[in-house]
């Protein structure tokens, strides 16, 4: 579920605690958490509901000014069904902590490296963790289709979702335009 950059910062202190969205099946549920830009949010409640269901207090709670401004902001399609999303912020999202911990243990290096050993043993491909961290090192805010071009990857969706498992590793962050090594992806490729 992407939260639009005009929640952010309701989300971050707490005024938005609902959202609306229509779905062929929900994509976050009840007790789950969903990062987002904000931060941490849990994930309260995700209920099945009818436009009428809807009231003004519903719609301010989501950062909206009016049900009609809300019901305006709704994907459509006959296959699609409405949803309300209840959420509290839960704090900061826990990559950005680990990502700044460029301290590393042996026990650190260890954990890191049997995950990235993890994640090129499940490659179809054979092994790409260690090109895509060069990669991002020596490209520094290049956009990802030109990083995909250049390690031979056809499908930009795939070279991000690569991408997105280093980061959640806490070795990389995304620039507004491509990423850079965190502190700690650079202490991790200096080892």
């Amino acid at each position: 579920m992407l939260m639009p950059k005009t929640t952010w910062e309701g989300l971050a202190d707490g005024s938005i605690t609902c959202a609306f969205r229509r779905w062929k099946r929900p994509t976050v549920k009840a007790g789950g958490t969903l990062r987002t830009a904000a931060g941490l949010l849990a994930i309260d409640a995700v209920e099945l509901i009818d436009e009428a269901d809807i009231a003004e207090s519903d719609a301010r709670a989501a950062g909206h000014a009016s049900v009609a401004d809300v019901l305006a902001a709704l994907q459509e399609g006959a296959d699609r069904r409405l949803y309300r999303i209840e959420f509290h912020h839960a704090g900061v999202d826990p990559r950005v902590a680990l990502r700044e911990a460029d301290e590393l243990s042996d026990a650190d290096r260890a954990e890191l490296d049997a995950a990235l050993a993890r994640l090129d043993a499940a490659a179809d491909d054979g092994p790409w963790t260690s090109t895509f961290l060069r990669l991002i090192a020596d490209h520094e805010g290049t956009r990802a289709p030109d990083l995909a071009e250049m390690v031979g990857e056809p499908e930009v969706p795939r070279f991000k979702r690569r991408v997105r498992r280093l980061k959640a590793l806490g070795l990389t962050e995304s620039l507004r335009v491509g990423y850079r090594l965190s502190p700690r992806g650079r202490a991790h490729l200096t080892d």
